[in-house]
């Protein structure tokens, strides 16, 4: 009799652990479906990489193809624009060259500052070595395989290596007989010079010159009326209003505009890509 209650008891404390146990997949039917579910909850979107040839902006993009191949926006072209304006109409004013021809040679050259050579070297303009440069140097394949290029510590040297080349070579004497702001003629001059070989380089910088208005900086300098043009990205006034600049005044100098806006001079400077402290009337800086 007491053998019979005790298997009893042991009976009934068997059943009891086995239903608390959780349940478990049997089949290898239920045993794929888990781990299916399990593989499709660890499954994400790939995030694509973000780098000079993935703009971050969803706007018109194009493919600037000069020493390198460079995809870009609207957008990263007009803040281009906005970032080295002021050197080019600067650049102008000393020099002769149209502030609208250095942008768009700008923007072609550099990839908008996106290329390869903009990057690893601050050289905007393409310029290779020739046997005058003395500076540092990089190579790059280009017309041939690892061609020298001038490097550079700042853009705003490569922009000032830019006129410099353009006054100081006679193959391009001819174009400082032209108007100043006779965009169309300096872009067919400089191919016709030897600037590039690439025989639609003409039409690609006038192509930026109008759909970016560019040749407003062109009359800041000559002091004529510009007229926009219909098809342009930007407005000739885009950058007036933009609580972000400041304009410069008679009796400006870079010292009271910092303080104005309450920012160091070396910041101001930073800010504008300025090498020294020379200021122009009606020039626009960044204060913000």
């Amino acid at each position: 009799m007491v053998k019979k209650i005790v298997l009893l008891f042991t009976i009934l404390v068997l059943a009891s652990c086995s239903s608390s146990k959780p349940t478990i997949a049997t089949t290898k039917k239920q045993a794929a479906v888990q781990r299916n579910r399990t593989v499709a909850a660890k499954k994400q979107t790939p995030v694509k990489p973000i780098g000079k040839n993935y703009p971050t902006t969803n706007n018109t993009t194009e493919v600037i193809q000069s020493t390198s191949k460079t995809v870009v926006t609207s957008s990263l072209i007009s803040d281009y624009v906005l970032q080295y304006k002021d050197i080019a109409v600067g650049n102008m004013q000393k020099y002769g060259i149209p502030a609208s021809i250095i942008l768009a040679q700008g923007i072609l050259e550099s990839g908008a500052g996106r290329g390869d050579l903009a990057i690893n070297a601050n050289n905007h303009f393409g310029i290779k070595c020739h046997k005058d440069w003395l500076g540092e140097s990089v190579r790059h394949d280009d017309d041939a395989s690892q061609e020298c290029f001038r490097k550079y510590k700042e853009a705003s040297e490569s922009y000032k290596d830019h006129a410099l080349f353009l006054v100081g070579k006679n193959r391009y004497a001819s174009l400082f007989t032209y108007e100043k702001d006779d965009y169309k003629a300096w872009a067919k001059g400089l191919r016709a010079c030897g600037y590039a070989t690439d025989p639609n380089y003409p039409d690609k910088l006038i192509s930026y010159i109008e759909r970016y208005n560019l040749h407003q900086y062109d009359c800041q300098v000559t002091g004529k009326t510009y007229k926009p043009f219909g098809n342009s990205v930007a407005g000739s006034n885009s950058d007036y209003n933009d609580p972000n600049l400041y304009e410069v005044q008679k009796g400006d100098t870079l010292y009271s505009i910092s303080k104005k806006f309450n920012l160091l001079v070396d910041d101001l400077k930073q800010k504008n890509n300025l090498s020294d402290n020379t200021l122009s009337i009606g020039q626009k800086l960044k204060v913000k």
